[in-house]
């Protein structure tokens, strides 16, 4: 089974993804480096030069090919779940972990970033919020599980996924 790591920019899924990875001994799959790879251009000029719905449907045929896989963590893009068919293509093979965080904690964690062009200009706590309230049904919709990361070490949350991604499996297995 895939383990779908799901969540608003600057939650933790590039760091906890990649702990999992090694902990589990499993691949990791980060969406947008592996689109940027194989588009030849960051994430920004494909919006730009072939417009968003592109993008997009680049995200969906991804997670349709991710479906050959097994045992591979994938950190998604943070719009990821944003379209049902995403959801569906990753619930066909996988688990759905939420990764939340408060926005004063996304605050910090991005705050000396400049590779999310949606907080570019607006990095501010209020913001943030503004932005995950938009985000947050779609998000709690398509999860199945939900890890808050507020306050937590990587190891810390890595445990209480791997423990919780166990409980699911075992009850779902019934």
């Amino acid at each position: 089974m895939n383990i779908f790591l799901i969540g608003f920019m600057g939650t933790g899924k590039s760091t906890i993804s990649a702990a999992l990875g090694r902990r589990l001994s499993r691949e990791v799959v980060e969406m947008d480096e592996l689109i940027v790879k194989r588009e030849g251009m960051p994430i920004s000029e494909i919006f730009e030069k072939k417009g968003e719905p592109y993008f997009r449907e680049l995200e969906t045929g991804l997670l349709v090919e991710l479906q050959q896989k097994n045992d591979v963590i994938v950190s998604c893009g943070g719009g990821t779940p944003m379209r049902e068919c995403n959801v569906e293509e990753m619930k066909k093979s996988g688990v759905i972990v939420l990764l939340t965080a408060e926005p004063e904690t996304i605050l910090e964690r991005v705050k000396h970033s400049h590779d999310r062009p949606l907080l570019e200009n607006h990095k501010t706590a209020a913001y943030i919020a503004e932005l995950l309230d938009k985000r947050r049904d779609k998000y709690e919709a398509a999860a199945d599980l939900t890890i808050a990361t507020d306050g937590k070490n990587t190891a810390a949350i890595c445990s209480e996924l791997i423990e919780n991604v166990q409980r699911w499996e075992e009850h779902t297995a019934c």
